[in-house]
């Protein structure tokens, strides 16, 4: 399980935090011809390997090739009219390749040291509610978007440093087992978000607001959740290990 949190770590790190917008343009003017795609490539061979350590050499070259693979396949054949459906097949695609080289390279004797587990799931959970599930969040609501002529930009950015502090919180209340103060996060936002809503001429921003809403809420409660089941499964074995 800590392999696939590392590799996981390596993926939000390479694809979200460590690649430019720049890059991601570059890429998709000039596809194949872009030096930024296989700068990209290698960064997450590099990645792979620093944060999982000697010995996994071939599986960040082989994790490297095949998501430069996938990247190619996504911008050839992605469009305005199917991007959202694009980035989601090709992330899927990248958990697979992940979880398939961990399988195979669990059964080899190279093995983590448990001490680090709550370090890997607790960092890789903070980092996957910031930028990238910000990402998401935006791409999969995207055809809801209402139209801002006014104030836009400071709106989005507001919102967007907004949702990361919220799921954080979440992340930390199911870590920490305080699954109540969840409730109270929730209605708090409501209160302050109230005026807003009954103001709106119209309802699409108001149900804008509360897609955007339910989705950061949601996954934000599952990867907390699934933290703590690894946590919780580290600590078993441990104390199975010390009995």
């Amino acid at each position: 399980m800590i392999l696939f949190v590392k590799l996981l770590l390596a993926h939000l790190l390479g694809d979200f935090l460590l690649q430019p917008n720049s890059w991601v343009t570059d890429k998709e003017l000039r596809k194949h011809r872009s030096v930024y795609l296989y700068l990209h490539i290698v960064l997450h061979g590099l990645l792979a390997w620093a944060l999982v350590g000697e010995g996994f050499g071939w599986y960040a070259i082989i994790i490297a090739v095949i998501h430069g693979a996938i990247d190619l396949l996504k911008l050839h054949f992605q469009t305005l009219a199917n991007k959202r459906t694009w980035f989601l097949a090709d992330q899927i695609l990248h958990l697979i390749t992940l979880i398939i080289i961990v399988l195979i390279y669990t059964n080899t004797d190279l093995r983590t040291l448990d001490v680090s587990v709550w370090l890997w799931t607790i960092g890789t959970g903070v980092l996957f509610l910031t930028t990238p599930t910000s990402i998401l969040i935006k791409i999969l609501i995207s055809k809801w978007t209402p139209n801002q002529n006014d104030t836009g930009e400071d709106l989005q950015n507001a919102g967007k440093y907004i949702g990361i502090l919220e799921r954080l919180f979440v992340f930390g209340f199911i870590v920490g087992g305080q699954f109540t103060a969840i409730g109270f996060l929730l209605a708090a936002k409501s209160i302050f978000r109230f005026g807003d809503l009954t103001q709106a001429r119209d309802r699409k921003l108001t149900e804008y607001v509360l897609i955007g809403t339910f989705l950061s809420f949601g996954i934000a409660i599952v990867t907390g959740l699934l933290a703590r089941y690894v946590l919780m499964e580290s600590a078993t074995i441990v104390l199975a290990a010390v009995y």
